[in-house]
């Protein structure tokens, strides 16, 4: 179905890309609609846009480039409300997905694919709350010019599952935040362990390092080398030279 549209309504209609929106003009309403689209356990986004005119609501076909018959407002409340329920059951997967995650960094079982699924899980997540938020904004003026023509009980029960869908995904995130922040302190705390460690051999190892460094050099003079018993010597002076080293890091290790 063919209207006369505003030449710059009709671009934003077209556009797959515009953020949802609300116009008005003298004949009809334009709602324009980003919503996340749910496909094979994925997160799309679909542009919808709506055209009211007499009470009557059209619904933008992008392929063929026209304006199909969709029904009145009780058809627009249905088709909305069944893809929002199908992001709020995306979004209740992706707590789950969450709380699951948060177990295995409290029981010390840290998935090695974590930091993946931690970022895919904020892209996902983030592009639901943006989408939504913006969303929300385009239905509440969409709500507020045809309040005496929809069902308001209906209609407002909708306008809270776009509240709650951003909700939601902002509670998510924010919990994916601090799930990070706490990852991040475990990996942390775990290469300072290996950093410990590491200075404690080394530690260890310098006085024998000193001296197979100090007899093994080529030049003249070194004490113990004409010693029938200088290796026992030289095994000792490392002994005794590593004697306090080791004491010190039993004293570390035990404090």
């Amino acid at each position: 179905m063919k209207f006369k549209l505003n030449r710059f309504l009709e671009d934003d209609i077209e556009n797959k890309d515009h953020p949802s929106d609300f116009e008005i003009t003298n004949e009809y309403g334009v709602l324009i609609l980003r919503l996340p689209f749910i496909k094979d356990e994925k997160v799309e986004v679909i542009s919808y846009a709506f055209l009211i005119k007499e009470n009557k609501v059209y619904i933008f076909d992008r392929n063929k480039k026209e304006f199909e018959y969709l029904g009145d407002f009780f058809d627009l409340h249905k088709f909305l409300d069944v893809r929002v329920d199908k992001i709020l059951a995306k979004l209740n997967k992706f707590h789950m997905q969450i709380a699951k995650m948060e177990d295995g960094l409290y029981e010390e079982n840290i998935d090695k694919s974590f930091a993946n699924e931690w970022l895919k899980l904020k892209k996902e997540l983030v592009l639901i709350e943006r989408l939504m938020g913006h969303a929300i904004v385009a239905f509440e003026r969409f709500l507020k010019y045809y309040k005496e023509k929809v069902d308001n009980f209906a209609f407002k029960d909708l306008e809270e599952h776009f509240q709650r869908a951003f909700r939601f995904a902002k509670n998510a995130i924010e919990k994916l935040d601090y799930l990070y922040e706490f990852f991040r302190a475990k990996q942390d705390e775990k290469m300072n362990k290996i950093m410990f460690v590491l200075t404690l051999l080394s530690g260890i190892f310098l006085p024998l390092t000193l001296v197979t460094g100090f007899f093994g050099m080529n030049t003249g003079g070194l004490p113990l080398v004409n010693d029938p018993e200088g290796t026992l010597k030289a095994v000792v002076i490392g002994i005794v030279l590593e004697v306090p080293i080791v004491v010190a890091v039993w004293k570390m290790m035990k404090n």
